[in-house]
């Protein structure tokens, strides 16, 4: 543990500064120029990065929080544009914001490193516990997979945008507030879980439905795969190693297929670099968010990220509805 941390601090001493100088310099430049098209800053990419990276893994939903920073920062409004162009622009910044989340995925492979060797030993059949682990996981991820790979294009047509995802945000930070009033009026609170060496492939499975929930932006996959693990039997520290686990294989499926399809084009819309610098800044980000969630949900429950997603809803639909 002391070698992790003593990483972390000198890759942060010697990424940040780096990458912050960058960002403030470019912000007072001309943005990246790719055939012809302003698309955009490094400063941009920077907070993309911060914005995946603390949000990926807490329940309040990257994505639906990537979708209003692309907003709020005008990436690929250009005017100008024809329709063709701007479906083009912005299949490729869903595939940057997805493509992306590698760094936030090899956060949670470092920091759980412990449990992915199990996990590899259990896949060479010298590790029962492992096996179960790996199973685990894998009946979790074919819901998500199979629905996922059948409603993708759908559900990018019709919920990629504010509205959907407002509504998501404040339905679902209701759900958090409901559950978390319902269990301190039954004094439930303290009820212990299943630990996550005894959970079972039919736990999982259902957990694995309930991920696909988060198909909707703004639902958050944390939210769901955490709920469900808990309401399946498992303990909120269980809970939420498994949806770390489970986000490693669905996250690391999305983004791999999302460069397959669109790489080609998002490397051509966009700069290498600024690809680089939205990775590493995920990486950084993500690693101190899932380290601060852990320690947090330790003392306390879900509760402050309902009252967040409300708060936050009811703030981005005054806006909207001004602007």
């Amino acid at each position: 543990m002391t070698k992790k941390i003593v990483l972390l601090i000198l890759t942060s001493f010697l990424i940040l500064p780096c990458v912050f100088s960058v960002a403030v310099e470019q912000q007072a430049a001309e943005p990246l120029v790719v055939a012809g098209k302003s698309i955009m800053t490094t400063g941009q990419a920077v907070v993309l990065g911060i914005v995946e990276g603390l949000t990926e893994y807490l329940p309040v939903s990257s994505t639906g929080h990537l979708l209003l920073a692309e907003q709020l920062m005008g990436i690929g409004l250009e005017p100008g544009q024809s329709v063709e162009q701007q479906e083009s622009i912005k299949e490729a910044v869903d595939a940057y914001t997805i493509c992306i989340q590698a760094g936030a995925i090899l956060a949670v492979l470092w920091l759980y490193f412990g449990r992915v060797k199990q996990a590899l030993r259990g896949l060479t059949g010298n590790d029962p516990a492992g096996r179960r682990l790996l199973i685990n996981i894998i009946a979790g991820f074919i819901p998500a997979a199979v629905l996922g790979l059948a409603f993708n294009k759908l559900i990018k047509s019709y919920l990629f945008g504010p509205w959907p995802v407002v509504t998501a945000w404040f339905l679902g930070g209701v759900a958090i507030l409901l559950v978390s009033w319902y269990k301190k009026s039954r004094q439930q609170e303290g009820t212990p879980g299943r630990l996550l060496d005894v959970m079972h492939w039919k736990m999982a499975l259902i957990i694995g439905f309930a991920q696909c929930i988060a198909m909707w932006p703004g639902v958050s996959r944390s939210l769901v795969t955490i709920v469900g693990g808990v309401l399946v039997g498992l303990s909120l520290e269980a809970a939420v190693e498994y949806s770390f686990l489970l986000g490693v294989v669905t996250l690391g499926a999305a983004t791999a297929y999302d460069t397959l399809k669109h790489g080609q084009l998002m490397l051509q819309t966009f700069d290498h670099f600024s690809l680089f610098i939205g990775i590493v800044v995920a990486f950084i980000a993500a690693a101190i968010s899932v380290k601060w969630m852990v320690s947090y949900l330790s003392r306390h429950g879900l509760e402050i990220f309902g009252y967040y997603r409300v708060l936050l809803a009811l703030g981005t639909l005054a806006f909207l509805l001004t602007t």
